[in-house]
């Protein structure tokens, strides 16, 4: 058991370590080849922090343990809307784009209702057992996650701001240096999600407690440190909207990229997840949207709202293993 912690600790630090190399690789590599700062920030930068969740998820997949994958993906979301924007808020007021109410949260809504209605193959169970995101349902995501992307350059170019995320990324000096932080951050991801499947399900088996919880909540939790680093961050240096951003942002990629891409590869039998762990999914982003949408800010009290209700969501899942 003790093993199986440390190498979860260094799975986790391994994807962390990897997402964070490829990223900056990646963004330096795309800058020294002329690419606007708005196709950097909407593109790398949204997949790079989205990494740590694609690898899991396909490592999940393919190791047949479909319910890490897809508890993976829902608990990031439940996340990075309840804990990371709560918490983010309470360090600092978030004020928010105009069009971040009007585009993208109302997109990450659709993007939520979409899931839910392809995993609805048999509603006869709350726990959704024995129903499947197939290999056809990962290409209507992937679908989608294009019209996400067609929609948000044909607004870029009518003048909407760049994405200020990718401002923040270091430029390596060298394009040898920058090639090699991709291999690295790419090895390091590849490594790191498989010794965090392994040990996450070695203690999940040990402690008897379900592949769905472990994904909703350890495998979750260690793929959305990136996120919830950077929000934190970004508003104390008065950045709000930039972490608001790449939180929304984030929640797009982790359901039209992360699950499209994996159902394509490996079909995914769902086990384990319920109507309550979707549900709260659906809720905590329409309840970010109704704050968002009254003063085109997230108070301190609003993060604790936020806050609670991500805690009271942690100890329903505790309560039922």
């Amino acid at each position: 058991m003790i093993i199986n912690i440390l190498l979860i600790i260094v799975g986790v630090a391994l994807v962390l370590g990897g997402a964070d190399r490829l990223t900056e690789g990646a963004s330096a590599l795309a800058r020294r080849m002329n690419v606007p700062e708005i196709v950097i920030g909407l593109t790398i930068v949204a997949a790079g922090t989205s990494a740590p969740e694609l690898f899991v998820s396909l490592a999940s997949a393919l190791k047949g343990t479909p319910d890490l994958a897809v508890g993976n993906v829902v608990g990031s979301n439940i996340m990075n809307t309840l804990l990371i924007v709560g918490v983010t808020a309470m360090v600092a007021p978030m004020t928010i784009a105009r069009a971040t109410v009007k585009k993208d949260i109302p997109f990450t809504v659709a993007a939520s209702v979409l899931l839910i209605i392809l995993m609805m193959d048999d509603m006869s169970t709350v726990h959704i057992s024995g129903n499947s995101i197939s290999r056809l349902d990962g290409c209507i995501l992937l679908v989608a996650l294009a019209a996400f992307m067609y929609y948000t350059f044909t607004v870029a170019r009518k003048g909407s701001a760049p994405a200020k995320a990718a401002q923040a990324i270091q430029k390596a000096q060298h394009p040898l240096l920058c090639l090699l932080y991709v291999i690295v951050g790419l090895g390091c991801l590849v490594a790191g999600s498989n010794i965090f499947v392994d040990a996450a399900s070695a203690v999940a088996t040990n402690l008897g407690v379900s592949q769905s919880v472990i994904g909703l909540t350890i495998v979750a939790g260690g793929t959305s440190l990136p996120e919830l680093a950077t929000s934190v961050v970004a508003a104390r240096k008065g950045q709000s909207a930039i972490a608001i951003g790449n939180v929304i942002g984030s929640n797009v990629f982790n359901i039209l990229m992360i699950l499209g891409l994996t159902a394509v590869v490996c079909p995914m039998r769902i086990e384990g997840i319920t109507l309550i762990d979707l549900s709260t999914m659906l809720l905590s982003v329409l309840m970010l949207w109704a704050f968002c949408y009254t003063k085109l800010k997230v108070e301190r009290w609003e993060g604790a709202v936020l806050t609670a209700a991500f805690m009271a969501y942690l100890a329903w899942l505790l309560y039922n293993v």
